[in-house]
């Protein structure tokens, strides 16, 4: 993964599903999120397109992770609608 060159981060939102699943973490759960999480809001790319959707999904094999997501035009915030770990 290779870091946007402005250095820039998105600012990361979630919506209520998502929020809903993430008290259901457990710490490790939550701890896998969150480094999945940051590569999005450095690189909004790393997902594919879910089909019919405007949503990227990106699943992270290693850790276990998949969060689905979508990028607003100015590419500033990342809301993140659904997420497992």
């Amino acid at each position: 993964m290779s870091p946007d060159p402005s250095g820039r981060r998105a600012r990361v939102v979630m919506v209520e599903p998502a929020l809903t699943q993430l008290t259901e973490l457990t710490a490790n759960g939550t701890h896998r999120l969150d480094r999945a999480i940051v590569a999005i809001s450095v690189n909004p790319d790393l997902g594919t397109q879910v089909p019919g959707t405007l949503l990227p999904d990106y699943t992270d094999e290693i850790d276990g992770v998949r969060v689905i997501y979508y990028v607003t035009a100015l590419r500033t915030i990342t809301i993140v609608a659904y997420i497992e770990a």
